[in-house]
C-alpha cells in the first residue's frame, strides 16, 4: 500500500552537494524506520543510511561524515543530504520503508521501495 517517490537526483561535480527527497503516500513514518540504499551498475544494492522511528541514525562507513539522513513525519518525507560527493557515490539511490522501527541495514529488512533516483558524480 505504500508508495515512495524519490526526487532530487542529477549530475553534480565531485566535491559538490545534492539533496534527495522521498515522499510517501499515507502516514508511514510514525513507527517504522526509513532507509536509503544505492546500487551501481554491476553491483549489489548496498546500505547507505537509516533513520529509526525516533530519529536515531546510522550510516555506512563509506558515507559517514558526508551524508545526513533526516525525516519529517509531518510532511511524510525522508531526505538524504549528500555533501563532498565523490565519483564513487555514483549510483541509483532508493528510499525504502523498513519492516521494523530500529536500526536496519539489510535489504531484506525493508518492505517498500521507491523507483530510484540517479545520482552521477563527475570527476
Amino acid at each position: 500500500q505504500v508508495q515512495l517517490v524519490e526526487s532530487g537526483g542529477g549530475l553534480v561535480q565531485a566535491g559538490g552537494s545534492l539533496r534527495l527527497s522521498c515522499a510517501a503516500s499515507g502516514r508511514i513514518f510514525s513507527s517504522y524506520s526509513m532507509g536509503w540504499f544505492r546500487q551501481a551498475p554491476g553491483k549489489e544494492r548496498e546500505f547507505v543510511a537509516t533513520i529509526t522511528w525516533n530519529s536515531y541514525t546510522y550510516y555506512a562507513d563509506s558515507v559517514k561524515g558526508r551524508f545526513t539522513i533526516s525525516r519529517d513525519n509531518a510532511k511524510n518525507t525522508v531526505s538524504l543530504q549528500m555533501n563532498s560527493l565523490k565519483p564513487e557515490d555514483t549510483a541509483v539511490y532508493y528510499c525504502a520503508v523498513s519492516k521494523y522501527g530500529g536500526i536496519t541495514v539489510r535489504v531484506n529488512e525493508y518492505a517498500s521501495w521507491g523507483q530510484g533516483a540517479q545520482v552521477t558524480v563527475s570527476s
